[in-house]
């Protein structure tokens, strides 16, 4: 199945009577890659849970390939083609790497296990082991290859590198760099690595205060450290 366009129109939404994001809106075509970037705080993780309908929205829309999804459960907008790898990982640590992978095949043929097997070996090898004996970046590994088993079309990724060792990051960014080369998924990353973001993405969207600040090309950004400094506020891009 082909990447899917996703297109967010005015989206208002937060957690019981907190709204933590107004009006958001921008586009990401189908198979490009977007990086949500922005300090600790502004409305990140929010955002990629509102798309998969986590929390509460107050109004807007959310457009898969033109089709409005605001109204699904979280479920239902799985099974059109959003797929999320939560910063929390969410594995299950009491089954093993083959049965956590196998939770999530999407046409229940036990032979696809082995793309995940090619795109990350390290699981191959632990296949037995249970996911309490993983360590946190197989885990990662496992969490990533269980939601792109269930083959979406527009994958969500919540700060996957965050406290990973940087041989293990350089696996996960050529996966993803892989993923996006077959034309098949939309990737849309969260991340505070911002050299890492910035050479994955090819436009990035930045919040502050639940607000999008600037939108633009990766290059962009990257060339302007003032930019960088306002809205990020890290040391400056090497």
């Amino acid at each position: 199945m082909p990447a899917a366009s996703l297109e967010v129109r005015g989206l208002k939404a937060g957690y019981g009577p907190t709204v933590v994001l107004e009006d958001i809106s921008f586009a990401v075509p189908a198979g490009s890659r977007l990086a949500v970037l922005g300090r600790n705080g502004m409305g990140k993780t929010t955002l990629l849970s509102s798309l998969m309908g986590m929390n509460r929205r107050y109004g807007g829309a959310i457009l898969l390939d033109g089709g409005d999804v605001a109204a699904l459960r979280s479920s239902e907008r799985c099974r059109r083609g959003l797929g999320l790898v939560p910063q929390t990982r969410d594995i299950f640590r009491s089954l093993t790497v083959e049965e956590n992978l196998l939770v999530g095949i999407k046409d229940r043929s036990r032979g696809v296990i082995a793309e995940a097997y090619d795109m990350f070996p390290r699981l191959k090898e632990r296949r037995r082991n249970l996911g309490w004996q993983l360590s946190g970046g197989e885990q990662q590994m496992l969490s990533v290859a269980r939601t792109i088993l269930g083959r979406p079309t527009v994958l969500l990724l919540d700060e996957p590198l965050e406290g990973l060792a940087p041989v293990i990051c350089e696996e996960l960014m050529a996966a993803f760099t892989r993923l996006a080369a077959s034309g098949e998924t939309t990737i849309l990353l969260v991340e505070q690595r911002l050299e890492s973001a910035l050479d994955f993405a090819q436009s990035v969207v930045i919040l502050e205060r639940g607000r999008i600040v600037w939108h633009g090309a990766a290059h962009t950004l990257r060339a302007d450290h003032g930019l960088v400094e306002r809205y990020i506020g890290v040391g400056g891009l090497h």
